[in-house]
């Protein structure tokens, strides 16, 4: 059977003068006539037809077709309705503040439904229809109370003043409605079909687009049935949903986050998917929705705290946003969640930690808190690798704020964890330069111990760019004695950082002409620098005047060290060290000067040895 209900001509004609009790939340339409008869209205398929006719309940409530009549014989419905409701209204001898505050509500109808009825799309939208009906109902319901009320045969005092105080509340979400549908473009977005290339998209892009205007009208049942159905349509088809996204609907998402509890979970869940999706973010964040994100990762069900820590996650990343995360008390529930919550939601969690981390000023809060103390453990114990990723950059967050946290990290073992983290194939950056931050914390023999040292070759050879640039650094900071630098020079690290000096990155060779300069002055080192072939000639090569170079200082200081030797200076003249020192000493490089003397005194003298 079509989903349009007929109706017998002569019982459409009597419906008017009907009592309409309408059920969302059973998805049935129920009307009573002369106390005789009830039929029972629903879209769908019917399974029985009789005296007393019943179709199959749908799910899908908001997609009932209620009546055949159309929009502006609804509209005329209505404002036939309201003299004789406010008349009633008026003459109610009790309850006189209440029914003085629901005859103002009344009075405010027309005003709404004359905006209403002006709109371009009034006639077309089934919204308006819908939206009438519901104010029908609620002037009927009006009434009915009236009557009860003028006649003493109401069911107690308190049960009254609850129904009168209920009505105030349909009569305020009619009015709400009738605003939404007026202002924010809403009848607009549910009724303009998108231009697409393909005709037969265009009914699926009208439907998603009552969908999302359900979103913002009706009651809280009706929203729920709608987020049920944008989920189910956000799973099978993302990308047509995202471009219809307006900010209405997410100011209508959020506002939802406030609701009872099933409403709160379906729409945390449309959040989260919004905020990964990363189209929303600016809306999100100003219609709202981070102190009930946080709110929910405090007393949610596991499956919508999972959901608020993804959204959290990608929120977190700009410094504004952590800072209000951070002040609505969300870091206590981050990190339980960190603690008890399933692999999906500990990583999520962890990151958005990790993003609060990189706010200087949010550091020392989250070592009160007790992160440095999860980091480790997660560092340890991470059921995903991404978790224990973000828990070696929290760190080396932390180990950069104070002395206390990294005195802390070190109590707590975070150091034999970052190590043993690092012994991976592909170390990466954050644990290297925890590791480079904590290098005073520790004293030389601790450190030689836990065999700091090839570890750090270890990453100069294997790891990525990042982490053999915060290597170099950190052999350049543990090298401040002449033991460590003799220790250096035993590790075997010398090598891989004159290597190093060949990186494509312009961060990876200042950090090794760095640690270069500061080690050559040890014998054992500068002996092994020499005995390299490239040492001298790619320090050479780092003497070049383009800005961009932020090396030439530390490769003077380096060749400076080496310059003793006849024959490393002889290299360097022969790869042009003379040439670039001149632009260097012209730009006032420190050192230049006297390694260009150097080099230059020793010219002179072999030429008049050759002489």
């Amino acid at each position: 059977m079509d989903s349009s209900v007929f109706v017998d001509d002569i019982q459409r004609a009597s419906w008017l003068s009907e009592v309409f009790v309408f059920s969302l939340h059973s998805g049935q339409i129920k009307t009573q006539r002369d106390n005789k008869a009830l039929i029972c209205i629903q879209m769908g398929t019917m399974a029985e037809l009789g005296s007393m006719g019943k179709f199959e309940e749908q799910q899908q409530a908001n997609q009932i077709v209620l009546y055949r009549e159309s929009a502006e014989e609804w509209l005329s419905h209505v404002h036939s309705l309201i003299p004789s409701v406010l008349h009633k209204a008026k003459t109610v001898p009790n309850f006189t503040g209440r029914w003085k505050t629901i005859i103002s509500k009344i009075q405010q109808i027309p005003g709404c439904l004359s905006d209403l009825s002006s709109h371009p799309c009034f006639s077309k939208n089934k919204l308006c229809k819908e939206q009438l009906q519901s104010v029908a109902k609620t002037l009927n319901e009006a009434k009915e109370l009236a009557e009860l009320c003028s006649t003493d045969k109401y069911e107690g005092k308190l049960r009254m003043q609850s129904d009168l105080d209920a009505l105030s509340g349909k009569l305020d979400l009619n009015l709400r409605d009738c605003m939404v549908l007026i202002k924010t473009g809403v009848l607009g977005e549910a009724t303009l079909p998108l231009y697409i290339s393909s005709s037969s998209e265009t009914p699926k892009i009208s439907s998603l687009k009552e969908l999302l205007a359900r979103l913002q009208i009706g009651h809280l049942e009706s929203k729920h049935n709608a987020l049920e159905n944008l989920i189910r349509v956000m799973e099978e088809d993302e990308k047509m949903v995202m471009p219809l996204m307006g900010r209405g609907n997410v100011a209508a998402l959020v506002q939802l986050l406030t609701g009872c509890t099933r409403i709160r979970e379906k729409a945390v869940t449309l959040i989260s998917v919004l905020a990964e999706s990363g189209h929303c973010d600016e809306w999100l964040v100003s219609e709202g929705v981070l102190p009930p994100l946080v709110r929910l990762l405090e007393s949610g069900s596991l499956e919508a705290k999972e959901k608020a820590a993804i959204a959290i996650q990608r929120l977190s990343i700009t410094e504004e946003n952590a800072r209000e995360i951070a002040g609505q008390g969300g870091i206590t529930p981050l990190i339980e969640l960190c603690k008890t919550g399933d692999s999906v939601s500990q990583a999520a969690s962890a990151a958005a930690l990790k993003n609060v981390s990189g706010v200087a000023e949010l550091r020392q809060l989250l070592g009160e808190e007790g992160m440095v103390r999860v980091s480790i453990h997660l560092l340890n114990n991470g059921i995903l690798l991404g978790c224990r990723e973000h828990m070696a950059q929290c760190l080396q967050n932390l180990s950069a704020a104070s002395e206390s946290l990294r005195e802390e990290i070190v109590s707590e073992g975070g150091v034999p964890s970052l190590l043993a983290y690092i012994d991976g194939p592909l170390p990466q950056e954050p644990a290297v330069t925890a590791l480079r931050n904590l290098i005073p914390s520790v004293n030389t023999e601790t450190w030689v111990a836990l065999n700091l040292l090839p570890r750090l070759a270890h990453v100069l050879m294997s790891g990525s760019l990042g982490a053999q640039q915060a290597a170099a650094s950190a052999i350049c900071r543990f090298g401040s004695s002449p033991e460590a630098k003799r220790l250096v020079g035993e590790s075997g690290c010398v090598p891989a950082m004159v290597k190093l000096l060949e990186s494509k990155s312009n961060g990876c060779r200042e950090a090794a002409a760095q640690a270069i300069a500061g080690l050559v002055t040890e014998g054992r080192v500068r002996r092994e620098l020499r005995k390299d072939g490239k040492s001298v000639t790619n320090l050479v090569m780092l003497l070049d005047s383009n800005p961009g170079n932020t090396a030439k200082k530390y490769a003077v200081a380096g060749l400076l060290g080496l310059a003793g030797s006849e024959k490393s200076k002889k290299v360097m003249v022969s790869y042009g060290a003379i040439g670039y020192l001149k632009k260097l000493s012209e730009m006032e490089v420190m050192g230049a000067d006297k390694l260009l003397e150097k080099l230059e005194r020793g010219k002179l003298r072999s030429f008049f040895h050759r002489r």
